[in-house]
């Protein structure tokens, strides 16, 4: 969970001060101003108000946030910010060392944290049912693509499925976030894994495509654990109360391959009170009892990784140099989008939060959220289920429901057609121009 409270808190320390342009408003030090917001006297109030309601430990997944904290995008489309640099792992079943492949995933995942909007928001809660979808048109004229569904409304479900079949990458994952009134700050636990794959990479046990009658089967070498999977750091919002209110990212998560033994334990650091830094990360990765390398720097500025064996550096991530490379998502437009796809079932919010006409905004959301709790209880009436569109609940696990053929240029043309199977795909991307 993120908002923008740092407003209340100079509320409930009895300050008077007009926000804006104080010694007392200016962000802590080691945060880029952008990470933080400062709110109007009327935003403050409504903060208030709502924090007046809470408990500490108080589950906040059924509490409704006023819309100027949030990001105008869903969180099914937040999601595709870990697809943003595939050049870092494209390739990388081409590679014999097993740690070298590793290392390739976690420079790709590790690279998606440094994309945030301007301020500290939360994207919107999906709704049941809600979907997002879009294609990848990648330079040497290869695509991937990726599509994510809310399966679950209580408790919380978001998965999603990302491929490339030329470039022999997929993305298999759920969200599972919950989040905490903890006093002073606000906590996400965000529940859930990634689980890469290196398509035909039979050193790693890597997935295979097998053809089926309406799965996407993983074919187990020889383990039930043969992927790279990988798990997320908790989010807070810090200061509600008292201080200033800052984003992190903190506690532990984890990159594995049992397969090779491989595993990298990362911590996500907060700054404590009077030391540290903000966005610090460190970490170890580890060749089954054997040390390879400590990872270390700033999620949101330069990583580097050192090897126990030669003692050298090298940048796994510079968000700085390489942060703006990234590559976009084609989108069908919006009036060729279905009812419940992400962009067309929240633009009027979206627009009016871009507009920052708070109580269209209000009355957008209202209206989204209203209609979701209408379809719930005609269901609920009916005694009916909801059953997800593009995914099924398999072992355990939310998987596609997809066949896919085994020759790359096939399997594209088949996971396009399921993607979009009642509705046009999004045009074609433009080329790039090439400058003289």
């Amino acid at each position: 969970m993120m908002g923008l409270f740092s407003q209340a808190g100079a509320t409930l320390r009895g300050s008077s001060k007009p926000r804006g342009g104080l010694e007392d408003d200016k962000a802590p030090e080691d945060t880029n101003p952008d990470d933080t917001s400062i709110l109007d006297e009327n935003e403050g109030s409504i903060i208030l108000s709502l924090i007046s309601q809470l408990r500490i430990g108080m589950d906040l997944s059924r509490v409704t946030f006023p819309t100027f904290v949030l990001e105008p995008r869903s969180m099914l489309e937040r999601i595709t910010d870990f697809m943003s640099h595939p050049d870092l792992i494209f390739g990388a079943e081409t590679c014999s060392d097993p740690e070298e492949r590793f290392m390739r995933v976690l420079q790709y995942y590790l690279a998606g944290w440094h994309i945030k909007p301007k301020g500290v928001k939360k994207p919107y809660n999906p709704v049941l049912g809600e979907f997002f979808r879009c294609r990848y048109d990648y330079p040497d004229g290869t695509h991937g693509f990726y599509v994510a569904e809310q399966v679950s409304h209580h408790p919380p479900i978001s998965a999603f499925f990302y491929i490339s079949p030329a470039n022999r990458l997929s993305i298999l994952g759920e969200l599972r976030p919950k989040s905490k009134f903890l006093g002073n700050s606000v906590s996400t636990n965000m529940e859930g894994e990634n689980r890469v794959s290196l398509l035909g990479c039979p050193q790693d046990g890597g997935t295979h495509f097998l053809l089926s009658s309406s799965y996407l089967f993983i074919l187990k070498l020889g383990s039930a654990h043969l992927e790279y999977v990988i798990t997320m750091p908790n989010m807070y919002a810090r200061g509600i109360l008292f201080g200033k209110m800052v984003q992190e990212l903190g506690d532990t998560c984890a990159a594995k391959n049992e397969k090779n033994g491989m595993v990298a334990d990362l911590e996500f650091k907060t700054k404590g009170f009077f030391s540290g830094t903000y966005n610090a990360i460190s970490g170890r990765v580890r060749h089954n009892s054997t040390d390879v390398g400590e990872v270390s720097g700033r999620w949101s500025h330069v990583m580097e990784f050192k090897s126990t064996k030669s003692g050298k550096k090298h940048v796994l991530f510079d968000a700085i140099k390489d942060g703006d490379k990234i590559v976009d998502k084609q989108v069908p437009p919006e009036d060729q989008q279905e009812p419940n796809e992400s962009r067309r079932l929240w633009r009027d919010l979206t627009k009016a939060i871009i507009a920052k006409d708070m109580e269209a905004a209000t009355t957008s959301k209202t209206a989204v959220e209203d209609a979701q709790r209408e379809q719930r209880r005609k269901l609920e009436e009916s005694g009916a289920k909801h059953v997800p569109r593009f995914f099924e609940l398999r072992d355990g696990q939310w998987k596609p429901k997809l066949s896919v053929p085994s020759d790359p240029e096939s399997a594209t043309a088949a996971v396009q057609d399921w993607i979009w199977s009642t509705s046009p795909p999004p045009p074609p991307s433009s080329p790039p121009t090439n400058s003289k």
